[in-house]
């Protein structure tokens, strides 16, 4: 897979909103601080339900670990997936529309797969 193509994937499976790229960049930009879910909601001027939601995404994504303290730290959990956090960094400073257009069509497509899950078919 060319890197071009596995940085859009990366963006693709990984944020399901550009708050959540937001999140992991401030996270990254800080590594080694952690950071309640308040102290993030004041510093992104985010919702309290988008943050825990973001959260949880990058949790379960290997980008970010939650302490023992409850707080936030940037923590990948290999190499790989901080290169392509780096890349993904990269694209967003070097073209923040096509990185929001991956983000919102690839959000498009999940919302249209469970709407079509409700159509009605004659059979």
């Amino acid at each position: 897979m060319a890197q071009g193509e596995e940085i859009s994937d990366f963006i693709r499976s990984t944020f399901r909103s550009i708050w959540s790229l937001e999140l992991l960049l401030h996270l990254s930009d800080n590594a080694g601080h952690g950071w309640s879910t308040t102290e993030l909601v004041d510093e992104l001027r985010a919702s309290e339900l988008i943050v825990s939601q973001s959260l949880d995404a990058l949790v379960a994504a290997g980008l970010v670990s939650i302490g023992a303290d409850g707080r936030a730290r940037y923590a990948p959990a290999s190499d790989d997936v901080a290169r392509l956090t780096e890349a993904a960094r990269e694209r967003y400073r070097r073209a923040p529309n096509s990185v929001r257009r991956l983000i919102i069509t690839s959000a498009s497509a999940g919302l249209s797969t469970f709407a079509d899950a409700f159509k009605y078919r004659k059979d």
